[in-house]
């Protein structure tokens, strides 16, 4: 489990001096999804073909970056993926559980 923080509420990115440089997103939330968010695509065909467990990384497109354990899976897209949990501030891990002789 690692602390990965509920994200920012600044509205824009400032440059070295302080001042405005561009406007960000209004809203944290993309097609009912957050960044954040455990997330499972299965992508049906073409290059990221199979299917993906992990954290959400949404972008306004609609194709989103999925952190899985094995590397980062970047542009699939929000009709593959399906909802597990939503953020909570943490990111979370599985692995198998030790046996007992």
């Amino acid at each position: 489990m690692t602390a990965t923080g509920r994200g920012t509420y600044r509205r824009t990115a400032p440059d070295r001096y302080g001042f405005p440089r561009l406007d960000l997103p209004r809203t944290k939330q993309y097609f009912g999804y957050a960044t954040g968010d455990l997330v499972r695509a299965n992508v049906p065909t073409g290059k990221r073909q199979g299917s993906h467990t992990g954290r959400v990384a949404v972008r306004a497109t609609g194709n989103f970056n999925i952190k899985t354990r094995h590397g980062l899976v970047q542009g699939v897209n929000r009709r593959h993926v399906r909802l597990l949990q939503r953020a909570d501030g943490y990111a979370y891990t599985t692995r198998a559980e030790a046996t007992h002789a």
